[in-house]
């Protein structure tokens, strides 16, 4: 069960889903993760972090960034009916099986996930919430937030959780170096939440 081949595009290795059942701010989601996507058949530390040291957004449009399986993105359809998400993932694998999630719990009218190149350019986002993938490197990862960060509208915030032994404060210091000021919000796990603002 690697995660090796979770940020390719298209996975090589066998297809097999797995059931993943996770309670996330007072709701219980029955969902299906699978073979070649990060964290198959379970709710990784990071993205437990997550969820148990925040509250969920309030509205509006969001994004879940390197959505994977879909968890974080259907958690915020699910506990906010106000909320419209776009998620999305290099990984096609991860993509159906997002919007398949979506399906079972009845939010496709709210939630989509497609691949970044299926996203419109112009759109713009109140919140971006993700467990980003650390280990495609830092360069690549700079590239990632900077294409996603910028679309966020004014006063918007993303939510990011990184492993501290992955560099999470050096991001957050990069973060503000780039014009979008960051607090730890939260440090659990070996884990920091971090709250990143659009001035």
């Amino acid at each position: 069960m690697s995660d090796e081949h979770y940020f390719s595009a298209d996975p090589s290795v066998a297809f097999q889903r797995a059931p993943v059942r996770a309670e996330v701010w007072g709701h219980e989601l029955d969902l299906v993760s699978g073979s070649g996507v990060f964290a198959q058949g379970r709710v990784d530390i990071g993205t437990a972090v997550l969820f148990r040291e925040t509250e969920p957004p309030a509205g509006g449009r969001v994004l879940d960034l390197g959505c994977g399986y879909g968890v974080i993105g259907l958690a915020v359809a699910v506990a906010v009916p106000g909320a419209v998400v776009t998620a999305v993932d290099v990984n096609q694998r991860a993509v159906l099986l997002a919007n398949e999630n979506a399906e079972a719990l009845g939010v496709t009218d709210r939630y989509a996930a497609s691949t970044p190149e299926e996203v419109d350019p112009a759109a713009t986002y109140d919140e971006i919430w993700s467990n980003p993938p650390i280990r495609i490197g830092k360069a690549a990862l700079h590239e990632l937030l900077l294409t996603w960060l910028p679309r966020l509208a004014p006063g918007g915030r993303a939510v990011l959780v990184v492993g501290k032994n992955l560099g999470a404060d050096s991001l957050q210091r990069w973060l503000g170096e780039q014009g979008f000021p960051a607090e730890r919000i939260a440090s659990a796990k070996g884990f920091r939440v971090l709250e990143a603002r659009r001035g």
